[in-house]
C-alpha cells in the first residue's frame, strides 16, 4: 500500500520537453483556427455571407457569427470539463484538437451566399459554435497537461506553454492572411483566396497523433485514479455540479480575472482592424503587420510573466497587468484616432504588455484555485464564462459603441470597467503560489464544502 502522505505530495520532476513543445504547437494551431476566423470576419465574411447589408450592418453581422464560437466555448468547458475530470486531461484534449481541425477545414470550403443563399451564413454560424466547443474544452486540457505536469515551482512557466498559443495562433493568422493577399490580386483573394488559411488547419492532425501516442496523462491525475482505486471510490459523477457546489467562489472571481486582458485583446486583434480599414481609410496589410508585432511581444511578455509569477506570486502579476490597462484606457483610443500606423503599434503593444502580464500566470492560477478532482470543470467554467460574458462580444460592442455614440471615448470606457473587475476580482481571491508544504492531492473530503482556496489546493495565501 502507498504511503498517502507521499502519494498526496506532487511529484517534483522536470516538465519533459516534448510536453512543453507538444503544448505550444497544439495551442498555437488550435488558437490559429480560432482566431483566423477573427480576421476573415473583419476583412471579407461580411460582404462575402451578408452582401445585401450595408458595410456597417454587414460588419455587426460577421461580428456576430464571430461571437457565436464564444457562447459555444462554456459548453464545451462543460462537456470535456467533465470527461477531462472523469477519464483524463488527455483524452479530452485530444478529442478537441480534432474537433477544431474539421471545423476549421471545413469553414475552407464552404459555398458563400451567391451560392447557396441563405444556407450559408447557417452553415458558417455551425461550424463557428463547433469550433468555440472544441477551444472551450482545450484550454483546461493543454492546461492541466502542462501545469499538473510541472513540480510546485515551475506551474507558471510550464502553463505559459499553453498561454503562448494565444499570440503565436495570431501570428501564424495574421502571417496567413498576409502571405495569401500578397501573392493574388484583391478579387482572387476575395474568390477564394481567404479559403487558404482555414485549410492550413489540416496542419493540426499531425500533433494530434503525436499527442495520441506519445504523451501520457498527468502524473496528478494518475495519483488521484490510484488513490480512488486504492479506497474504491470513484471520480465525481458530475465534477461541474460539484464545482460549482464547492467552489463556485472561484469560478464567479476566476472569470473576473480574465476580464481585462481579453477586452483590451480583442480590441486589438479585430475591433481595431475593422476600425481602422472602415472609419480610419488604413491599408488592413499594415494593420495586419502591427498585429503581428504587437503579438510578438505579447509572447515574450506571457513567458516572463509566468516565470515571475513563480517567485512574487499569481496575484501581483494580475495586478500589473489589469492596472496597467486602467491607466492605459484612454490613452489607448488616443493613438489610435491619430491614424498614424506608428502611434497605433505603440498602442496596441503597450495594451497587450498589459494583456500579456495577467495572462501569463492564469494557467497556474486557475489550475490551482481547484482541488484536482474537480479541476477540469472549475476552471473551464471560470475561463469560458469570461469568453461568453467579454471575449466574443467585445468587437461586436466596440462597433455599437463607436455607431451609437459617434467617439471612441465610450469603447475606452469600457476598457477603464473591464480593467477595474479584473482588480478586483484578484483582490478577493487567495494567493495559490504554492510553498514546500503544499499538496497536490488532497483528501478527497478535506476541501468540498468550506471552499477556500487555501485549502482546496493547499496553498499559502
Amino acid at each position: 500500500m502507498t504511503d498517502p502522505n507521499t502519494a498526496s505530495r506532487e511529484p517534483e520532476p522536470k516538465t519533459p520537453t516534448k510536453l512543453l513543445a507538444a503544448g505550444l504547437v497544439a495551442s498555437s494551431i488550435e488558437w490559429y483556427d480560432f482566431f483566423v476566423y477573427a480576421t476573415a470576419a473583419a476583412l471579407v465574411f461580411g460582404p462575402l455571407f451578408f452582401p445585401q447589408a450595408t458595410p456597417l450592418i454587414a460588419a455587426l453581422l460577421a461580428f456576430s457569427t464571430f461571437w457565436a464560437g464564444f457562447i459555444a466555448r462554456p459548453l464545451g468547458g462543460v462537456v470535456f470539463g467533465h470527461f477531462g475530470d472523469r477519464f483524463g486531461r488527455k483524452p479530452a484534449l485530444v478529442t478537441c484538437l480534432v474537433l477544431m481541425g474539421s471545423a476549421t477545414f471545413a469553414i475552407g470550403l464552404l459555398p458563400t451566399e451567391t451560392s447557396i443563399g441563405a444556407a450559408a451564413p447557417i452553415l458558417l454560424v455551425t461550424l463557428r459554435f463547433l469550433q468555440g466547443i472544441a477551444v472551450g474544452g482545450q484550454w483546461g486540457g493543454i492546461t492541466l497537461l502542462l501545469t499538473e505536469s510541472a513540480g510546485r515551482g515551475s506551474r507558471g512557466k510550464a502553463g505559459t506553454f499553453g498561454q503562448m498559443g494565444v499570440p503565436s495562433g495570431v501570428i501564424l493568422g495574421n502571417v496567413a492572411f498576409l502571405v495569401t493577399a500578397a501573392t493574388m490580386s484583391e478579387e482572387a483573394f476575395a474568390s477564394w483566396g481567404w479559403r487558404i488559411p482555414f485549410l492550413l488547419s489540416a496542419l493540426l492532425f499531425p500533433v494530434v497523433l503525436f499527442i495520441q501516442l506519445r504523451i501520457e496523462d498527468t502524473p496528478v491525475y494518475r495519483q488521484l485514479s490510484e488513490r480512488a482505486a486504492e479506497r474504491a471510490e470513484r471520480t465525481p459523477k458530475a465534477p461541474l455540479a460539484e464545482a460549482l457546489r464547492t467552489h463556485s467562489r472561484q469560478i464567479l472571481f476566476g472569470a473576473g480575472l480574465l476580464f481585462a486582458s481579453n477586452a483590451i485583446f480583442y480590441v486589438s486583434i479585430a475591433g481595431v482592424l475593422d476600425y481602422g480599414t472602415r472609419e480610419l481609410g488604413l491599408d488592413y496589410d499594415s494593420l495586419l503587420a502591427v498585429s503581428l508585432a504587437s503579438a510578438a511581444v505579447g509572447m515574450i511578455v506571457i513567458y516572463v510573466s509566468g516565470l515571475l509569477s513563480d517567485r512574487f506570486g499569481r496575484r501581483p502579476l494580475l495586478l500589473a497587468g489589469s492596472g496597467l490597462i486602467v491607466v492605459w484606457a484612454f490613452p489607448f483610443f488616443w493613438l489610435v484616432d491619430t491614424g498614424s500606423l506608428a502611434l497605433i503599434a505603440v498602442a496596441v503593444t503597450v495594451g497587450g504588455a498589459g494583456s500579456s502580464l495577467a495572462y501569463g500566470p492564469l494557467a497556474a492560477y486557475l489550475s490551482e484555485l481547484f482541488e484536482p478532482r474537480v479541476r477540469y470543470s472549475g476552471a473551464s467554467m471560470a475561463y469560458q464564462l469570461a469568453a461568453i460574458l467579454i471575449s466574443g462580444g467585445t468587437p461586436f460592442i466596440m462597433t455599437a459603441l463607436l455607431a451609437a455614440t459617434g467617439t471612441s471615448a465610450a469603447v475606452s470606457a469600457f476598457l477603464l470597467v473591464m480593467g477595474l473587475c479584473t482588480l478586483g476580482s484578484t483582490l478577493m481571491l487567495a494567493e495559490t503560489r504554492p510553498t514546500r508544504s503544499s499538496t497536490e492531492v488532497p483528501e478527497p473530503h478535506s476541501a468540498r464544502s468550506s471552499g477556500d482556496v487555501s485549502k482546496t489546493s493547499g496553498t499559502a495565501g
